[in-house]
């Protein structure tokens, strides 16, 4: 059975292996629990003691949020636990006027089918400054 818990409490960075698949530099286990701690929202999904999956979320506590990051481990995919963690995330930013969140292009319908839709968006990405220490 998957729980769903929005703390970090008992999470260590060993229960963050299986994450960050096909990312060109991965962060280490260790800046794993770093990007958990630093965000404003987490919610987790665990089953027994294992983590399955995360999101995060950055926010002004006023107007915006940002889901920078939904990873759900590679063999508990296609289970809901995306979505349900994502609903989650939605109803605790419920009160903002924008939440955006940023996601491969073959992701897209599965946010779409959660309310978001898709807009033109620039970003930047450092490959090479993402330290995996």
């Amino acid at each position: 059975m998957i729980r769903y818990q929005d703390h970090l409490e008992e999470i260590s960075p060993e229960h963050l292996e299986g994450f960050f698949v096909g990312w060109p530099n991965p962060p280490s286990l260790g800046r794993r629990l770093d990007i958990l701690r630093g965000s404003q929202h987490v919610w987790i999904a665990r089953e027994g003691e294992e983590v399955v999956g995360f999101v995060t979320a950055l926010d002004d506590g006023i107007l915006c949020a940002f889901i920078p990051l939904l990873e759900v481990r590679p063999d508990r995919q296609g289970h809901g636990i995306g979505t349900e963690l994502l609903c989650r995330m939605q109803e605790t930013l419920a009160d903002r006027y924008a939440v955006d969140a940023v996601c491969d292009e073959e992701l897209v319908p599965f946010y779409e089918r959660l309310g978001f839709r898709a807009m033109r968006a620039v970003s930047l990405r450092n490959y090479d400054r993402q330290s995996a220490a």
